[in-house]
């Protein structure tokens, strides 16, 4: 399956660029080594629209540095994980997928078919938020929401 990496425009560009710059830099203060494979690995999260199970990283970053890896691939998720830079999406099936992590407060719209992904700004839902906390005595200290779905062009392809 081929990777697609956001082509939307040389602002899209530039912000995916300095993404990925940030968690090299972030990554190196980290301790990790800034090798090739890394940072193909890092290439290719940081401008993928979809979100991508840790094989098909590895699939895809053998193109660029073969020398790789699926350790390498792991042991970066799990960084990028631990600095909060990529998260999981949680599936039915389990956490197999990562994505970059939204910017902001921002949540996922992710296709179930080709694994496409949306992110959406989500600051118009702290009211429900704080009336579910204030119903059941909770105080919210986090959240995260995914929402599921078909993407257009999966919609399209369905019909």
């Amino acid at each position: 399956m081929k990777i697609i990496v956001n082509n939307k425009g040389a602002d899209v560009e530039l912000f995916e660029q300095g993404l990925e710059n940030e968690w090299l830099r972030q990554l190196g203060e980290h301790g990790s080594r800034l090798t090739g494979p890394r940072r193909a690995i890092v290439h290719i999260l940081a401008r993928s629209q979809r979100a991508l199970e840790p094989l098909e990283l590895y699939e895809a970053v053998r193109r660029d540095a073969p020398g790789v890896g699926l350790v390498t691939v792991y042991r970066t998720l799990e960084a990028l994980e631990e600095l909060g830079l990529v998260q999981r999406i949680h599936e039915s099936g389990g956490c197999r997928r990562y994505l970059r992590a939204p910017q902001g407060h921002q949540h996922v719209l992710l296709c179930t078919r080709c694994g496409q992904a949306e992110l959406f700004d989500g600051d118009d839902l702290e009211p429900l938020f704080a009336q579910v906390a204030a119903r059941w005595g909770y105080s919210v200290q986090d959240h995260w929401l995914q929402l599921f779905g078909l993407c257009p062009k999966c919609l399209a392809e369905a019909k």
